[in-house]
């Protein structure tokens, strides 16, 4: 479930808290320097090293004329005003995890466990879309490698490690950790995603959401994923690895337990029922 990032956004990432000045300048909108020296009590000089380093920084830019009203025709340096960046509006409390979550129960509840389960197989199509170019001419550790940027762009916390000829992904940081904690079916786009573009199966051997704070993603290279099996859901973790070892790695996928009021179905119902229901 990759997600691209600017060198900005990245450095927001693990920016600062908002200064004084930017919660001044979300609260007012646009402000020139002469009136946040008035709102923060300290001198028009000190207010125009902070405008002059947070813009450097990204964080504030010029305001147009739209947002900022009324305008001199030629404003010199004490009337121009100044406003947050689009950048900056994120190091403000964000929900997005809250309404993603909010989404997806909303979605089962409206569609059913089988409706979910097809929207998260178009958004597996949808990844292997974009990635499969990038990967056609790669060698099997060359694409592991690219691989690593999966969530994010040059993603720091996932690295490839061999242990007895298996690779496997290793994330640190999950994006989507609320989101995954309170709908495990989500990281089943992400198990789909790699056993269609590396071409066999993939078995999630840590997991978040059971307390190991990462997730383990191993590549079983001798057990080749059929090019005409469908989107399914991820096995629980008991079906694949045992309580003290590592994934056992089955050789087919389990077979499906009858759906419960709190259990999705493991697989998505082929297209040409879904159609014929409709």
């Amino acid at each position: 479930m990759a997600r691209r990032r600017t060198p900005l956004a990245n450095a927001r990432a693990n920016g600062p808290a908002p200064s004084a000045l930017l919660r001044a300048l979300k609260r007012g909108g646009s402000l020139t320097i002469r009136e946040l020296a008035q709102d923060l009590g300290i001198t028009y000089e000190a207010v125009r090293q902070q405008i002059a380093e947070l813009q450097r920084a990204g964080w504030v830019t010029g305001a147009n004329a739209a947002a900022s009203g009324p305008r001199l025709s030629r404003p010199g340096p004490a009337s121009r005003r100044y406003c947050l960046s689009v950048a900056a509006e994120h190091l403000f409390p964000k929900h997005y995890d809250a309404l993603s979550a909010e989404l997806v129960q909303q979605l089962i509840e409206s569609f059913g466990a089988e409706g979910v389960v097809e929207i998260l197989g178009r958004m597996t199509d949808a990844r292997v879309r974009r990635w499969t170019p990038l990967l056609q001419s790669l060698s099997l550790k060359q694409k592991l490698k690219a691989l690593c940027s999966l969530y994010e762009d040059k993603d720091a916390y996932m690295e490839v490690e061999w242990q007895d000829g298996a690779p496997a992904l290793i994330e640190r940081n999950c994006p989507f950790l609320n989101v995954a904690q309170a709908h495990p079916a989500i990281c089943s786009v992400s198990i789909n995603t790699l056993e269609r573009l590396l071409g066999c199966r993939v078995v999630r051997e840590r997991r978040f959401q059971s307390g190991h704070g990462r997730c383990v993603f191993r590549v079983r290279l001798d057990q080749p994923r059929p090019q005409s099996e469908t989107f399914t859901l991820e096995p629980s973790e008991s079906q694949t690895r045992p309580a003290d070892g590592p994934a056992a790695g089955p050789a087919s996928r389990p077979a499906p337990k009858p759906p419960t009021p709190r259990t999705w179905p493991r697989r998505a119902v082929p297209d040409r029922q879904r159609r014929g229901s409709r």
